[in-house]
Formats: structure tokens, C-alpha cells, sequence
């Protein structure tokens, strides 16, 4: 499944409550509008959205008082978020950012990123997500591709930035500490950081490129900002994806598209009530569609905050953070549940105050689910969604008494059409591929018109390239998916890019790779390789890789072999070799 598989726990509530039959021309085609939960529409008032700057404006108006990031012990409020974010978008706007002009936003969960996603937003420009454990390489790909010339990014990922440079054109680079935004304590976390950091390799940019955050923020604070009179359609993010081929290439999401699955997901799950204090854990990084839908939007939305957690490989720091948090939401993927209900102090944490939790990028394990039942009473339910779809598509409803291994249901406005190769709509139980159409699909890829058009069918809806079954009651179960991607605790891994990158060392002769499944990641990659000179070891070849890909896309595993199964073409067989892959 895609990157922002979503999967949802909650409180023990009756499965779905059948409603009263729907419209005749709406349940012919739409067949899991009968089972939807009491009081959720078939449809949303798309022409009524707004934009994401409105979103904005409107929280912080309302909820001016309350916490909207919480990390490191400390608080940002939404009037310091919104005083903030106005004196980016006004520094934005004074380098001479015009509307759609693109900012990499290169940060992990830090409060900064806040700030940055609605500064950039505010000021009419889009959002270019990019991952700050990229190397240079990677890093200088997605800036040429997006030609973003402003780049907001943590200083400890400085040295990338540097190394990249000769391959890149940024007219500026605002540099970000972790503590920013967060005061007199906030400069004490970034000491402190600066101090532990001596493993970080040293960099220097060029003199004038760079500027500090808080600098940025103190002379956009005296600066004037125009309205940059943003529209619905205007575009919001380039979020990078793979989609059918596995080249990286950006899907392009408007501020409609976003604020539509907002509006969806807060249907589905009835979150109107802003009296009631959310707070949701968010170690999912915002870079990644599914958090930066679910926890961001949707909770700056409702007046809710965010516990960020900057690094959730650090598991037990994070558990000493949620033993002293009284949480409400918990976003998390397969592996992070796994460490934690595997971890020695997973009593400390008070999950009592739970509403559901939300896990994306791969489908919960069976076995992950009935621990997390046991220790904590939640029971999951899965969906399913896409960066092309900003993400969620299908989602179970909350407070199912069993983990049912489906995605459950289409969202509001939301049409599912299970194809064959063809196009041709399957049968009931047959299998085929998910097709999407709904207000929360992208506008397209940028600058690729042709794998816009190989995405869409002819009558507009967006082919996943995953393979699924329709239940008779409108539930929808993956089966298998098409293309050879490989899911890394929730990541896209897309094997083309990494056989580049094998094949580029001396020794290497031929190379494939293929997914093989992993208990601690749900897959890990691996390579299978016919070397020229023997005496080159396995560790050496990942020792080169881990020169040009970030960590989740190293091979975890090399097999050596003395020829690759081919097609009589010469095709490499990936299938083949997958089959022959033992799990870890």
C-alpha cells in the first residue's frame, strides 16, 4: 500500500449504524453509503471550503490562548504561532516570494515547522516538504525539480545544504535551531543542542545565503505584508511521491484538495466540538502527507495542539514524554506501536484519556493489534489514502470491536471504482485496481503532464496502482499492488533509484532489488547483485549506498548471485527474486 495508509483505533462503539437508504442514483454507485456511521453525509459542501490561510486565520482568532505545539517540555501558543507565522510570511514576501512561488521546508517536528508551513502559505506561496535526512543528492533533485529558491532548515542538517550547493541555486537559507519559537527556553534548547551536536559535520555557506530563523522572524516583524489573496485552487504543497513509476516527482495538492479531506476526516469522525480539548501525539514527521494532514490541519482546525516528537527512533525518550503527557490522539506507524508495546515502560504511559489512534503509512499487523487491545482497550481499524489524495481515501469507522484487516469505508464525496487492466469496472469480490475520484485528488504532477495523464482514467478518476477487492457491503480489502515498491516504516523505497545507485559502483555487475518482508519495518530492502570482482564484500556495497541514499532506503540485505533471472527480452525478474527473498 501507498505511503499514507491510515489505520485508526478508538473507543469500543458499535461497528457502523445502518442508515436510511440513500438517493437511488447515489446507491447504485456507491453501495457503502448504507453502512455509513450515523449523522455522516454522502457528501460535503466542496464550494464551502475555504482555504488553508482561512483555516489559520480563524484558529488563531478563536483560540489565541491555547497550546498548539508542545515540545521539549515547553509551549507555543496559537497567538505566538500566528504573530510568528505573519512575520515569516512578511520576510517572505521582502525577498521578493511572489504567489506560487515554491519554499523547501527541510525540518523535522520541531515548532518551527509550524510556523513555516503557514508563514510560506500566508504569504501566497507553496509548500515544497523535504525530507531533512535526504543526502545531497536527493536534496538537490527535489530543490532543481521543484525550483524552490528559498529554504527553510534545521542547522543541524546545514552540512546536506553545503555539499549540495554547487548542484543547486537557493537565493536564501533561513537556518532553524529546535528550540526556535519558544522564547527565553527555547534559546537553552538550542545551546543545549548545539553542544551534543559535535558529531554533526561542520559546513559553511556562502556569506549573505544564510540568515538565522530568529533573525528572520525579528526583521519580518517590521516589515509591511500584503494579502496575497489566496484562492482555493491556488496550489499548496509540491508533496514529493514516486506514484507509478518510482521516479520522484511532486503531486500537486491545492488548498481545496487539502482542506476538503480535512472537512472529510472531520465528518467521519465527528470532531466539531472545539470545547473540547485535543492534544494529539505526532511522531509521524510533517513532511509526510499523513501527519501533516491529520495531525496538523486537523487539529490546528479544532483548536487542538500538537505533541510534537522530534525523534521518534528515540523511544525511550519518547516514552518518558507521553508518561508525563496527557494525550488524546496518538498518529504513529506499525513499527513506532510495535517499540512501544514492546518496551520495558510502556506502563508509565496513561493511555485512559484516549479518543483513537491513528497510525499511517503501512497496515497494522495482526499481532501488533491484539497487544495494542490488550494493553491499552482500543481496538484498530484501518483505511487507506495516498500523497495524490491528501491522503485518506477509505477509513474504517471508529470504535470497531475487532481489527477487521480492511480500509473500511470511501469518505464523503469520496467515489472508489475497483478496474481491471482494461478499465473496465470488476464485479464484487473480484479484484482490480483502486481508482479515486473525489475533491481531495490532486491537481496533477508538476511539470509531468504525461504521468498526469497515465495517472487518470478517462472519466477522471486517479489510478492508485494498488489492487483491491469490494466487499458486498462497500467495504474495500487490499490484496496486492501493483507496482514493486517497497514500504520502509511507512516510506516509499522505489527500486530503480537504488539499482542507480548500486550500479554505479565499480564491482557491480548486475543489480536488482526487491522488498522482502521485515517484523521491525513491514519490509526492508534488499539487493540482489552478480558482482565483476569477488573479492568486494556485501559490506562494502552498502557501505557505497549509504553514500547516496538516506537510511531507510540502504539495502538491509545483499545476496550475491552468479546471474539474475531475465525475460527473453533481458528484463530482470523482480518477481522471481522477491519470491526467492526468506523474510528477516
Amino acid at each position: 500500500m501507498h505511503e499514507a495508509n491510515v489505520i485508526v483505533h478508538g473507543a469500543e462503539t458499535p461497528r457502523s449504524v445502518r442508515r436510511p437508504a440513500p438517493p437511488a442514483d447515489l446507491a447504485s454507485d456507491r453501495p457503502w453509503l448504507a453502512s455509513y456511521p450515523a449523522g455522516v453525509p454522502a457528501e460535503i459542501d466542496v464550494a464551502g471550503l475555504g482555504t488553508l490561510v482561512g483555516l489559520f486565520e480563524t484558529s488563531v482568532a478563536a483560540f489565541a490562548d491555547r497550546p498548539a505545539m508542545l515540545c521539549f517540555g515547553s509551549t507555543m501558543t496559537y497567538a505566538t504561532l500566528g504573530q510568528q507565522a505573519r512575520d515569516l510570511a512578511a520576510w517572505l514576501q521582502g525577498q521578493g516570494l511572489a504567489k506560487g512561488d515554491r519554499v523547501a521546508i527541510m525540518l523535522p517536528n520541531v515548532p518551527a515547522y509550524a510556523v513555516a508551513i503557514f508563514g510560506v502559505l500566508l504569504a501566497g506561496g507553496t509548500v515544497v516538504n523535504t525530507n531533512p535526512l535526504y543526502t545531497p543528492r536527493e536534496f538537490a533533485q527535489q530543490i532543481n525539480d521543484s525550483g524552490a529558491r528559498i529554504l527553510i532548515v534545521l542547522e543541524n542538517f546545514g552540512a546536506t545544504v553545503a555539499a549540495a550547493l554547487p548542484d543547486v541555486k537557493l537565493d536564501r537559507v533561513a537556518l532553524v535551531g529546535p528550540g526556535d519559537g519558544l522564547g527565553l527556553k527555547g534559546q537553552v534548547i538550542n545551546l543545549a543542542s548545539r553542544h551534543v551536536r559535535k558529531a554533526v559535520p561542520p559546513f559553511q555557506l556562502p556569506e549573505g545565503l544564510a540568515v538565522p530563523f530568529t533573525s528572520v522572524l525579528r526583521r519580518g516583524r517590521s516589515l509591511p505584508r500584503a494579502s496575497a489573496r489566496v484562492e482555493p485552487e491556488d496550489l499548496a504543497f509540491l508533496q514529493y511521491t514516486g506514484g507509478t513509476t518510482g521516479i520522484a516527482k511532486a503531486a500537486m495538492l491545492s488548498h481545496r484538495n487539502i482542506m476538503a479531506n480535512v472537512e472529510q476526516s472531520q465528518l467521519w469522525f465527528n470532531s466539531k466540538d472545539p470545547s473540547i480539548r485535543r492534544c494529539a501525539v505526532t511522531a509521524l514527521p510533517l513532511y509526510h502527507i499523513f501527519a501533516l494532514t491529520a495531525c496538523f490541519f486537523q487539529f490546528m482546525r479544532n483548536g487542538g495542539s500538537c505533541l510534537l516528537i522530534p525523534n521518534p527512533r528515540d523511544c525511550d525518550g519518547m516514552v518518558k514524554t507521553l508518561s508525563r503527557t496527557r494525550f488524546t490522539h496518538l498518529m504513529g506507524v506499525n513499527t513506532l506501536f510495535n517499540v512501544l508495546i514492546n518496551h520495558p515502560k510502556i506502563g508509565t504511559i496513561d493511555f485512559s484519556h484516549l479518543d483513537f489512534v491513528v497510525g499511517g503509512g503501512t497496515a497494522v499487523q495482526r499481532a501488533v493489534a491484539e497487544r495494542w487491545k490488550a494493553l491499552t482497550g482500543n481496538t484498530i481499524i484501518e483505511g487507506y489514502g495516498l500523497s495524490e489524495t491528501s491522503p485518506v481515501v477509505c477509513v474504517n469507522p471508529r470504535g470497531m470491536r475487532d481489527f477487521s484487516g480492511t480500509i473500511g469505508f470511501p469518505l464523503p464525496s469520496t467515489e472508489v471504482s475497483i478496474r481491471d487492466l482494461s478499465g473496465q469496472v470488476v464485479s464484487v469480490g473480484q479484484p482490480g485496481e483502486i481508482c479515486v475520484r473525489g475533491p481531495q485528488v490532486m491537481r496533477g504532477y508538476w511539470n509531468r503532464p504525461e504521468e498526469t495523464a497515465r495517472a487518470m482514467t478517462a472519466d477522471g478518476f486517479f489510478r492508485t496502482g494498488d489492487v483491491a477487492v469490494m466487499q458486498a457491503d462497500g467495504q474495500f480489502r487490499i490484496v496486492d499492488r501493483m507496482k514493486d515498491m517497497i514500504l520502509v516504516s511507512g516510506f516509499n523505497v522505489y527500486p530503480n533509484e537504488v539499482e542507480d545507485v548500486l550500479a554505479a559502483h565499480p564491482a557491480v555487475l548486475e543489480c536488482a532489488v526487491v522488498g522482502a518482508p521485515s517484523e521491525e519495518t513491514g519490509e526492508m530492502v534488499v539487493a540482489h547483485i552478480v558482482l565483476k570482482d569477488p573479492s568486494v564484500s556485501t559490506d562494502a556495497i552498502r557501505a557505497h549506498a549509504r553514500t547516496q541514499l538516506t537510511g531507510y532506503k540502504v539495502p538491509r540485505r545483499v545476496i550475491l548471485h552468479d546471474t539474475l533471472p531475465k525475460t527473453n527480452v533481458g528484463k530482470v525478474l523482480r518477481r522471481m527474486l522477491r519470491d526467492e527473498t526468506p523474510p528477516a
